[in-house]
């Protein structure tokens, strides 16, 4: 259930925190010199896995560094400044002494996955953003090469043969084939042809966005839905060098893992970043801890990496309530929010449908066998179905599913337009976004019967809902000089407020098409006070609640952001699980197996 609000009767419990976290999240990542701070303390007999990067891309040479401290090199990552190696953690501090050395950091593990679903409803996501719109155009993202990086993508004949144009793994397990389940759901929602839902006693049609895009299968995920940063950054850079090959305009990236340092070292980020300036568009699932109140911040701050990179597109889900018309829709609880911790940057950038959303599947992959209750009967869909299970379809819900309708709508416009650059689709898309949304919902889970209070504020929903239909018809291109679209990072200004900090090269620029309203729209500020002068996102008034929004209350050595210590240098204080250990075990987008 929904119920409409003003736009400020909701903001009040988290803000406090959150203007604390503006103040702190950068002192809890200062200071950690050369090495990250998850590899810092661990026991100097045991070996670990790790990623140097260096300021160069490494040679022979620059392995030996590794191998003469009884290291081994255990994967090259092409043209990205770095390399996966297993090493002494006793010889980690002498390495970082190394001129050549830039940064050391553990090869952490990532995941992709989606939330549980008990309730069967139809998918709406095709009507709320416009995709007929393309379709009646004849846009179907023909010609575009889209990189998925994911569990890999299975033979289903929902994707045409000719769809999957290249596939290779880096799992080790020797095949590209998925056997998770979690990157042919994605690659159903960007191309799937809706062949097993339609025909003469068919009533509803699971279609793809851009039916016509050439996919390239880069598995990074095993059959667990588990990978590594060195897994993904090599994947990014088999996608780099056959850009060319297969004209690969856009990677989809729904998966991800906590952030524990700047973007400006995180070598995850620094490879999307390679991809993006190498004329990719990089499309970034925001993550699914919406809901992730151990910390006290109401599930802000908890936007997952590489999507805190202010390159990138990074996408949050909505929730269509079950309709057509996306005026009732509100943002989906579980959907991570801005701003990036460490950082700042202000994410997500844009949002989509991610609720129960309807894909692909191959009986019996791992996630049908773990979450049988998403498997849907064929009454769903056909006027003489049965109740029994569809083998064809499958429902998920998390920002990975939310992601690859934008990355398809990327390839809808590179269709239309060749000549478009990243940041002219991460602009236009972020400049045209739906911004009529309700501000303010009450939420209830059916299976939990939790209810949460969401807001649309700029923290969760970033510009705006996906449009493909306005995204189409917009001719502007990216801020002016410069031509980037990074997105902005949030600041506290002198007199207490939150601002946005900008450059020249920044979305929200001054120019009148980029000012932050025209990009993030007045309602999407959480409240009524005006945007005024240095763009204030919110005032000085009392919100009800047990705080307010921001505001100019003065940030106390104990308000840290995730916790009410006096440090933030432990890894698990950091992310507020005194009792989870960030390890290849741990599950990083929210429902824990």
């Amino acid at each position: 259930m929904k119920q409409r609000t003003t736009g400020s009767t909701l903001w009040g419990k988290a803000f406090v925190i959150l203007s604390a976290f503006l103040l702190c999240s950068s002192l809890a990542f200062a200071g950690s010199r050369k090495i990250s701070k998850d590899l810092q303390g661990k026991d100097p007999s045991s070996r670990v896995d790790v990623i140097v990067q260096f300021y160069q891309v490494p040679t022979a040479k620059y392995h030996q560094k590794i191998m003469d401290r009884g290291g081994k090199l255990k994967r090259e990552l092409g043209h990205f400044k770095g390399a996966a190696y297993s090493m002494p953690a006793s010889e980690l501090e002498d390495l970082a002494k190394d001129p050549a050395v830039k940064y050391i950091s553990m090869d952490r593990p990532l995941r992709g996955s989606g939330t549980t679903a008990t309730t069967w409803v139809l998918d709406y996501h095709n009507e709320t953003i416009n995709s007929s719109n393309a379709w009646s155009q004849g846009l179907t993202g023909a010609g575009i090469g889209v990189a998925v990086i994911d569990s890999g993508i299975a033979n289903v004949s929902d994707l045409n043969v000719a769809n999957v144009v290249y596939s290779e793994d880096f799992t080790n397990s020797g095949s590209p084939l998925d056997q998770y389940g979690h990157g042919t759901h994605v690659s159903g929602i960007i191309a799937g042809n809706g062949s097993n839902s339609t025909g003469p006693t068919d009533s509803y049609t699971f279609k793809g966005i851009a039916q016509g895009v050439n996919l390239i299968n880069l598995r990074v995920l095993d059959q667990s839905g588990a990978g590594t940063d060195s897994e993904v950054i090599a994947a990014i850079q088999t996608a780099i060098q056959l850009k060319s090959t297969y004209n690969i305009r856009v990677i989809n990236l729904s998966l991800g893992r906590p952030v524990l340092e700047s973007y400006m070292t995180d070598p995850l980020c620094q490879a999307v970043e390679q991809a993006w300036k190498a004329g990719i568009v990089v499309v970034v699932a925001a993550g699914n801890y919406g809901r992730d109140n151990d910390a006290g911040t109401y599930g802000y701050g908890t936007i997952t990496a590489p999507g805190n990179d202010p390159y990138v597109i990074t996408v949050g889900a909505m929730n269509t309530m079950g309709t057509p018309d996306r005026t009732d829709d509100v943002p989906a609880s579980y959907s991570s929010k801005g701003p990036s911790i460490a950082d700042q940057v202000v994410k997500p950038d844009l949002v989509a449908p991610g609720n129960l959303i309807v894909s692909l599947y191959t009986p019996p992959d791992t996630l049908a066998v773990e979450n049988p209750t998403h498997e849907i009967p064929t009454s769903l869909y056909q006027t003489n179905g049965t109740a029994s299970v569809s083998p064809a379809y499958f429902i998920l819900s998390g920002t990975s599913m939310a992601t690859p309708m934008v990355s398809a709508t990327a390839a809808l416009m590179l269709q239309q337009n060749a000549a478009l650059t990243p940041d002219q689709i991460k602009a236009r898309l972020m400049l045209t976004a739906f911004k009529d949304l309700v501000q303010a919902a009450t939420v209830t889970d059916p299976t939990t019967g939790q209810t949460f209070n969401e807001q649309a504020d700029i923290f969760t929903v970033g510009a705006g809902y996906l449009d493909i239909r306005a995204a189409l018809g917009s001719t502007v291109l990216a801020p002016p000089t410069v031509g980037s679209a990074m997105s902005p990072t949030a600041s506290i200004s002198s007199s207490g407020n939150v601002v946005l900090v900008n450059g020249s090269s920044v979305l929200g620029s001054s120019a009148a098409t980029w000012n932050v309203p025209s990009v993030w729209g007045d309602s999407i500020f959480g409240g009524t006070d005006a945007l005024t002068g240095d763009a204030i996102l919110w005032g000085t008034g009392t919100l009800t609640g047990d705080a307010i929004l921001w505001g100019t209350d003065s940030l106390t050595g104990e308000a840290i952001l995730w916790g009410t210590g006096s440090s933030v240098s432990d890894l698990n204080q950091l992310w507020g699980h005194p009792k989870t250990q960030v390890d290849a075990n741990s599950v990083l987008w929210g429902t824990k197996k």
